[in-house]
């Protein structure tokens, strides 16, 4: 006979279930089995339990605590328009978990292979001029001022950015969803990116169920974030940084890096066509509005029109987009080669086992192997 759980705490059941954002009420009514153990009138089995803590997305031991745990996130996050507000969903809260415990461990290999300290990492304050910021960055990733002129597009332009960035010693990942789980998705709307950063392994996580028309800005203003040695997660809704000290420079960076504000003044003159200075940039068509914006070229009403309709525009397409594509391609943006070259070195050192390999790749068995043998030496 399955063994039952005699002491269950009402309070924690409802705060698990709230938590993972459901209804009371609504989850009753399609759980309810639950509802009878908050009425007293069934005990659980062990099974049963852990079949709702998967449900919920909660630890199987958090079910005996006496009282809710505190789970506030380790990093400020900001919304347009707001002050920081650190209470984000249970989705955002775990991707902040999974990628702080890959900082972790990445950050204790590197202390311990002798790695040193990444310079650039902190070496402005929120009073420094973003020119100077600007300039140390581009000299740090090796990229002249026209540097974007050469790309073929402004989507080549972003995965060279991003090799750039990666190649000075931070990590960069690109995810929608917590993980692998494609039923656990992250709302643009709340979270459009996050920077965790440290001296050894600043890690930068770029929202990627948003428009890569928007992504090339968020992750400039990461970036910045390290410059000024300042972890944070942000929603930009529409573009803009919350009113902060420190995400308002971070933006004066970010645009100032992509778009060069002399540079489009002198475009400007021969052509006030977004499009064809999106072209000429190598930067999406909202960004160069948003500089646009930001200079007074067009007024603040032109470009809040601007970047709904082209917004709308991608929902729409990506709307008609038939789901799938190359899970391992995806998984090389979501995991990011550079972090799984540190895995992978670790692993053959002995001194990382294959199970915490999986765990902290969020990959497994046949799926790590072929990856690893695969993708990571394509690269």
């Amino acid at each position: 006979m399955a063994t039952r759980i005699e002491n269950i705490n009402s309070d924690i059941i409802n705060w698990a279930i709230t938590r993972a954002g459901n209804n009371l009420e609504e989850f009753y009514q399609k759980n309810p089995n639950v509802k009878e153990w908050i009425n007293g009138n069934k005990k659980p089995t062990i099974k049963q339990l852990e079949d709702f803590t998967h449900k919920v997305h909660v630890p199987f031991g958090y079910m005996f605590l006496n009282k809710p745990p505190k789970e506030d996130i380790p990093i400020p996050f900001f919304r347009t328009g707001k002050t920081k507000n650190n209470k984000v969903s249970l989705n955002v809260y775990h991707t902040i978990q999974l990628i702080g415990e890959r900082q972790n461990w990445l950050t204790n290999y590197l202390k311990e292979s002798e790695y040193p300290d990444l310079e650039y990492v902190g070496k402005y304050t929120e009073r420094s001029n973003y020119f100077e910021i600007v300039k140390d960055i581009r000299a740090s990733l090796k990229l002249p001022t026209n540097w974007a002129s050469k790309m073929g597009t402004w989507e080549e332009a972003l995965d060279y950015l991003t090799l750039q960035i990666e190649e000075i010693g931070i990590i960069v990942n690109f995810n929608g969803i917590v993980g692998n789980n494609t039923r656990r998705k992250i709302p643009v709307e709340e979270c459009r990116g996050f920077v965790l950063v440290n001296k050894k392994a600043p890690f930068l996580f770029i929202n990627s169920a948003d428009a890569k028309a928007a992504q090339m800005f968020t992750l400039i203003h990461e970036l910045a974030h390290i410059w000024l040695g300042e972890s944070a997660g942000f929603d930009n809704q529409q573009m803009l940084p919350a009113d902060d000290p420190v995400e308002k420079l971070c933006d004066q960076v970010a645009a100032e890096f992509l778009v060069p504000e002399l540079f489009l003044k002198e475009k400007w003159k021969d052509s006030k066509d977004i499009k064809y200075l999106s072209r000429v940039f190598k930067v999406s068509p909202i960004v160069i509005a948003r500089r646009c914006m930001d200079l007074n070229l067009i007024t603040k009403t032109t470009f809040f029109d601007f970047y709904n309709n082209y917004i709308e525009e991608y929902q729409l397409k990506k709307g008609n987009q038939t789901s799938g594509g190359n899970f391992y391609a995806t998984a090389k943006k979501r995991i990011s080669l550079r972090f799984a070259s540190f895995v992978n070195n670790a692993v053959n050192e002995n001194n990382l086992l294959y199970r915490d390999a999986y765990k902290l790749t969020s990959l497994k068995g046949n799926t790590y192997e072929k990856f690893i043998n695969e993708y990571l030496y394509q690269a």
